[in-house]
C-alpha cells in the first residue's frame, strides 16, 4: 500500500475510461499505462478523486483505486482542490474542462490528445497558457526510446535526414479521417518530435479519408523549427524534406511506425519497433554500400506515462517551468490535421 505523504500533490481525473483506469488491466502493457496507475506509481502524488457522469465507471474506479467518485467534475474540484487535473474526456469536452480548470486555478492540467476537436478550441486552450499549464498527452515526448532515438538524429550520427515515411493502420473498418485524428495525433506529433520540425500538407492522394477501406497518402515537406536543427543546410538555411504519411484501413493488424531516411543510414521507431541501420560496403556487390543493422531493439523500460506525471509534478513545484509537451505541441498538430481536412 502507498504511504500518503503530507507534501504530496494532489490529482484529480476527470473521464473515468481506458486511458484514465482500465487499461491497467492489459497484461501487455508497460506499467503505468494510465493516468491513475501513474499516480499511484509516483512517491509525490496522490490520486484525490474522480469524476465521470458513467455510474458504472465511477463504481469500477472508486474500487480500483479507493477514492471518491463524483457525476460532476466541478463539485468534485470543490470539494477536492487539486494541484493537477487529468482530462481522458472525449475531445469535443477538453475546451470546457480545461477551462473549468483555469477557473477552479488548478495550476496543471494533463489533457488527453487530441487537444480539442477543432482548430477553433485547440487556440482557446493553449490561450490558458501560461495561467494555467496544459500538458498535452502526447506520450510519445516522455518515452526513453523516442528519446533516444531524437538524440540519434539530431547529433545527426547518420548523417543528414533526407525523407520521412510514417504508416498508421488501426483498425479492419474504421473511417480513416478517425484514425487519423484519434491515432494519427501521435504519429504527427512524433514525427515533429523526433526532428524538431513543423509540417506542410501539400496533397493527399489514394482513399478518400471518409472512406472504411482503402489507403491515402498525405505528402508534404517538414522544416526545421530552430536556425540551428536537424534539417538545416550549410550556412543556417533551412531544408525542406519530404514526408510522407500512410493512413490505410482494411488491415487485422496495428502498425505505428516513422522511418527516417539518412545520408548514412535509417532509422524505424514504432509500436514495437527500434531499429537503427548504418552504411557499410556491401556483402551482396563489390564496389557498393549497403544498410548494416546496429541496433535491433529498445528492451528498456520507455517511462512514457511516469515521466509525463513526472514533468506535470515539476510544473506545480515550479511556477515558471513549462511542459515538455505544451498546449502549443496540441495545437501544431491540430493545424497540421485542419489543413489535411
Amino acid at each position: 500500500m502507498k504511504i500518503c505523504l503530507q507534501n504530496e500533490i494532489p490529482v484529480a481525473i476527470v473521464g473515468l475510461g481506458r486511458i484514465a483506469s482500465l487499461l491497467e488491466n492489459d497484461a501487455l502493457r508497460e506499467k503505468p499505462c494510465t493516468h491513475a496507475g501513474a499516480v499511484s506509481a509516483n512517491p509525490d502524488c496522490k490520486l484525490a478523486a474522480g469524476a465521470d457522469i458513467s455510474g458504472g465507471r465511477r463504481r469500477l474506479f472508486a474500487e480500483r483505486w479507493n477514492v471518491p467518485v463524483y457525476a460532476d467534475a466541478e463539485e468534485m474540484l470543490a470539494k477536492h482542490p487539486c494541484k493537477i487535473l487529468c482530462i481522458a474526456t472525449y475531445p469535443d469536452s477538453h475546451l470546457f474542462y480545461c477551462s473549468l480548470a483555469a477557473k477552479m486555478r488548478v495550476p496543471v492540467v494533463i489533457c488527453e490528445k487530441p487537444l480539442a476537436d477543432s482548430l477553433r478550441s485547440a487556440r482557446k486552450i493553449a490561450s490558458l497558457m501560461p495561467k494555467t499549464r496544459i500538458i498535452t498527452n502526447h506520450e510519445r515526448r516522455y518515452a526513453a526510446d523516442y528519446n533516444e532515438a531524437r538524440s540519434i538524429l539530431m547529433e545527426k550520427t547518420l548523417g543528414e535526414p533526407l525523407s520521412i515515411k510514417a504508416s498508421l493502420y488501426m483498425g479492419v473498418n474504421k473511417r480513416l479521417i478517425d484514425v487519423l485524428w484519434h491515432d494519427g495525433t501521435h504519429l504527427v506529433d512524433a514525427v515533429m518530435f523526433l526532428c524538431d520540425v513543423s509540417l506542410r500538407h501539400e496533397r493527399r492522394f489514394g482513399a478518400a479519408l471518409s472512406s472504411t477501406n482503402g489507403t491515402a497518402f498525405l505528402c508534404g515537406a517538414v522544416s526545421s523549427l530552430q536556425t540551428t536543427g536537424v534539417f538545416q543546410k550549410s550556412g543556417g538555411k533551412a531544408a525542406h524534406i519530404p514526408f510522407c504519411i500512410e493512413v490505410g484501413a482494411g488491415r487485422d493488424h496495428l502498425v505505428f511506425e516513422i522511418e527516417v531516411s539518412c545520408a548514412n543510414g535509417r532509422l524505424r521507431i514504432g509500436n514495437g519497433v527500434f531499429e537503427v541501420y548504418a552504411s557499410a560496403p556491401s556483402t551482396y556487390a563489390q564496389g557498393f554500400r549497403s544498410l548494416s543493422k546496429t541496433i535491433s531493439n529498445f528492451d528498456k523500460p520507455t517511462g512514457y506515462f511516469a515521466n509525463m506525471l513526472s514533468d506535470a509534478a515539476a510544473c506545480v513545484r515550479d511556477g515558471g517551468r513549462m511542459p515538455l509537451s505544451g498546449a502549443k505541441h496540441g495545437l501544431a498538430v491540430i493545424k497540421y490535421l485542419n489543413s489535411v481536412r
